[in-house]
C-alpha cells in the first residue's frame, strides 16, 4: 500500500512522495514548546504522533531530518521571567530541561536539531527576511515602530485555514503574538521594544525590538531545511494564525511553496473536556508520573488513537493502557521461553506481519496496527497453549516484534521503568522481611500490586514483574 496523509492545505488524503523524487531523505519541521511553563499531556500527544510518523517513515525506508523549534521569547515567556524576576535566559532554561527529560520519559526520538529562537543566527535571519518583506511592499514600519505583514498583499493567505479573508472583519494591527479569526489584522514580524520588555531586545534596522511569534519559526525552518519543506506538523491549533502567518512569511519572502505536506493532530481531552487549569483536569507528565504510572504506559495512551480524531485522556484510559502493555509483556516471555535457544535474530521475514506497516500507511492509522498486533498475541497464545507454534516460529514472531517495537518503542527496558513509588515500596519490604514484620510485608505486596506490579521472593531476593492484568 502507498502512504497516505491527509493534507491540511488541501483537505485530503494524499499520497506521499518527497519533494526530490531522487532520494530517500525527508525534511520534516515539527513545531515545539514554548518554554515559559513545563508542556503538559496534550502537547506531548502532538509530539508523540510526530515521533510515530518520524518511525514509520524510516521503517519505510526515508531518511527523516527533523528540525522541532524551542520558542523562548514571545508574549508568554517575557511575562514569565519578568514576574519570576529571572532573565530570560535562565527562566526558559529550566523548562528546556524539564522538557528533554519528558520527551526521554516517552521515548520520543531527539530531532537532528533543537534551534531556540534568542540564537542570534536566527534573529540575524529572522531580520534579513523582513528587510526581504519590506522591499517587497508586504510588510511595513507603522507609527508604533514595530513591522507588521500586511496580509491583504499575500493572495493565499487564508488557504490552510480555509477561509475567506474577505468575510472576516479586520481590527487593522495586531502585535499580540495569537488571536483568533474574530481578529484578523496585519500581524506583527518585529515588535518595537517597550518598558515591559526590560532587557528583552535587539538592535534591528526599525530600531530595538523583539521578533514576533511567527517569524521565528518561518527562520528558523527556512536556515536548516531550505525553502522548501516536506512535511510540517503542529496541534490543530497552530493551523491558525500560526502556520497560516509561516507560509506568507516564508513563501513572500522565497517565492517558492514553503511545504508540500501539512499534517496536524487533533486536541487532547480530560474526561470529556478541554484541559484548563480552572477545570482541575491539566495535567504534566509529572502529574501522571506522580499517580503511580510510567512514562511507557503515558506513551501508549497517548498513542493508541489516531491522531485525525480528538483523544479522551482518562485515569481509566491509563489503567486500560497497563493492561495493553501487560499483555505484550506476558505474551513476550511465553514466546521467549518457547523460542529457548533457537532465537535466530538475524532470520528477519519481512512479508511476516505486514498488515501492521500497511495500517500504519494508511493516514497512521494506529488502532488499526495495534488491532493487528492484539490479534496476532491472542492468536499465537492460542497456539503455544495448544502446542502448535514451535521454536522456529516463536522465533520469526519475536523478530517480528523487533520490527513493530522500532515504530512504537513499547517494550520494558530498564528497571528505571519502575514507578518511584513502586520502588520505594518494594525496598519498605524488604526491610520488613529482613525485620520478620510479615504482616507489614503482606500489606506492602498488596499496595504494590494495586500499582500494578507483583513481587516475589526467590533466593536471590525479591523479583519484580508487570502484573498482566494490572
Amino acid at each position: 500500500m502507498a502512504l497516505r496523509f491527509f493534507n491540511t492545505y488541501s483537505r485530503e488524503l494524499e499520497e506521499f512522495a518527497p519533494r526530490d523524487s531522487s532520494s530517500r531523505k525527508i525534511d520534516m519541521y515539527t513545531c515545539g514548546p514554548t518554554v515559559y511553563s513545563r508542556a503538559h499531556i496534550g502537547n506531548f500527544r502532538a509530539y508523540i504522533f510526530e515521533d510515530l510518523l518520524q518511525r514509520h517513515l524510516e521503517a519505510r525506508g526515508y531518511e527523516v531530518h527533523r528540525v522541532m523549534n524551542l520558542t523562548d521569547v514571545d508574549d508568554k515567556t517575557i511575562r514569565g521571567a519578568r514576574t519570576a524576576r529571572m532573565p530570560l535566559s535562565q527562566f526558559t532554561e529550566q523548562f528546556k530541561d524539564a522538557f528533554f527529560k519528558d520527551c526521554e520519559a516517552l521515548r520520543i526520538k531527539p530531532a537532528n536539531e533543537y534551534p531556540s529562537a534568542t540564537d542570534q543566527r536566527y534573529i540575524d535571519k529572522m531580520i534579513a527576511m523582513i528587510s526581504a518583506l519590506i522591499d517587497k511592499g508586504l510588510a511595513y514600519q507603522a507609527e508604533d515602530k514595530s513591522v507588521y505583514y500586511r496580509i491583504k498583499s499575500f493572495p493565499n493567505y487564508g488557504k490552510l485555514a480555509h477561509f475567506n479573508l474577505d468575510e472576516l472583519q479586520s481590527t487593522g494591527r495586531v502585535k499580540n503574538d495569537e488571536y483568533d479569526k474574530e481578529h484578523i489584522g496585519d500581524f506583527a514580524l518585529w515588535k518595537a521594544w517597550d518598558e515591559e520588555d526590560g532587557d528583552v531586545k535587539w538592535n534591528s534596522p526599525w530600531g530595538p525590538g523583539r521578533p514576533g511569534w511567527h517569524i521565528e519559526c518561518s527562520a528558523m525552518a527556512t536556515d536548516l531545511l531550505g525553502n522548501e519543506i516536506d512535511i510540517h506538523c503542529g496541534g490543530v491549533d497552530n493551523i491558525f494564525p500560526h502556520h497560516e502567518a509561516e507560509i506568507a512569511q516564508s513563501e513572500g519572502v522565497t517565492g517558492k511553496k514553503f511545504v508540500r505536506y501539512w499534517v496536524h493532530c487533533e486536541h487532547l481531552l480530560v474526561d470529556g473536556q478541554k484541559m484548563a487549569k480552572s477545570l482541575g483536569n491539566f495535567y504534566t507528565l509529572s502529574d501522571v508520573l506522580a499517580k503511580g504510572y510510567t512514562g511507557r504506559e503515558t506513551r501508549y495512551a497517548l498513542l493508541r488513537v489516531n491522531y485525525r480524531k480528538p483523544l479522551n485522556f482518562t485515569w481509566d484510559g491509563m489503567d486500560e493502557a497497563r493492561e495493553s502493555l501487560g499483555r505484550i509483556d506476558g505474551w513476550l516471555r511465553r514466546l521467549r521461553e518457547t523460542a529457548g535457544d533457537k532465537i535466530d535474530n538475524n532470520k528477519i521475514d519481512m512479508q511476516l506481519g505486514q498488515e501492521f506497516e500497511n495500517a500504519l500507511d494508511d493516514n497512521l492509522n494506529i488502532s488499526g496496527a495495534l488491532g493487528f498486533l492484539f490479534e496476532t498475541i491472542r492468536d499465537t497464545n492460542r497456539a503455544m497453549d495448544r502446542g502448535e507454534l514451535d521454536a522456529a516460529q516463536a522465533s520469526a514472531w519475536l523478530n517480528w516484534w523487533k520490527r513493530v517495537n522500532q515504530t512504537l518503542d513499547l517494550e520494558p527496558k530498564t528497571e528505571s521503568e519502575i514507578p518511584a513509588e513502586v520502588s520505594k515500596l518494594t525496598d519498605e519490604r524488604a526491610q520488613a522481611r529482613l525485620a520478620k514484620d510479615f504482616r507489614k510485608s503482606d500489606e506492602l505486596r498488596d499496595r504494590i500490586a494495586a500499582l500494578g506490579w507483583e513481587v516475589r521472593d526467590s533466593k536471590d531476593g525479591q523479583k519484580l514483574t508487570r502484573r498482566a492484568g494490572g
